[in-house]
């Protein structure tokens, strides 16, 4: 049987140098939580809030629909996208920003 870590996919958060996994079909926000750090904001969960918009810097991903209000196409071509219809498909390397850097620095 294959241990919980090999099960699904590492997900690098720069800057702080912390890392999470994310299971298969899991959105990145649901890993994030796991992550334990006080304050994460979760918000509605659907892609209609934005408080937890992010960027991926690196790896493969698909997305669910999210609000313009919060992700234009262009920043969706950026890479920046929201961590509750996030999915990864490889491992990610990303940057927190907007109101959820605050609680995922907290120990900087």
């Amino acid at each position: 049987m294959l241990s919980y870590l090999q099960q699904g996919y590492t997900i690098h958060i720069n800057e702080i140098e912390e890392q999470f996994v994310c299971r298969p079909q899991e959105m990145l926000l649901a890993g994030m939580v796991r992550l334990g750090k006080r304050g994460i904001p979760v918000g509605c969960r659907s892609g209609g809030c934005g408080v937890c918009k992010i960027q991926i810097q690196q790896g493969e991903y698909a997305t669910g629909k999210m609000s313009r209000v919060h992700v234009s196409e262009q920043e969706e071509q950026a890479g920046y996208v929201l961590a509750c219809r996030c999915q990864p498909k490889s491992d990610l390397v990303i940057t927190v920003i907007g109101q959820m850097r605050k609680a995922t620095h907290a120990s900087i």
